[in-house]
């Protein structure tokens, strides 16, 4: 396998984690713990680094486009509501169990 992510793909995945994790941060915010955002950013960097460098890996640059400094990005754009919306979903019910054994 060949990692061909430069650093402005790098860069770019990662503002876009970290806006993942924000807004799952805002949504979640009365019902989970407040360190969410950084699990979401984690979880979102390397999921999309996954199908980047692993699923679309054996695409040329011609094949995928655009391509940013060697990130596929039109490809973890559109997987990202794939993944985003079953995190989200276990975070909810995650919350929702815990405050249900633990009355405020």
């Amino acid at each position: 396998m060949d990692w061909d992510l430069g650093l402005r793909g790098v860069s770019l995945l990662l503002a876009m984690a970290l806006g993942f994790g924000v807004i799952v941060q805002l949504v979640m915010w009365k019902v989970s713990p407040h360190w969410l955002w950084l699990l979401a950013t984690a979880t979102y960097f390397a999921s999309r680094l996954f199908v980047s460098e692993v699923w679309f890996g054996w695409a040329t640059e011609e094949d995928l486009q655009p391509n940013i400094d060697g990130l596929s990005f039109d490809e973890v754009l559109l997987l990202t509501p794939l993944l985003a919306l079953p995190f989200l979903l276990v975070c909810w019910l995650v919350a929702r169990r815990t405050r249900a054994h633990h009355p405020a």
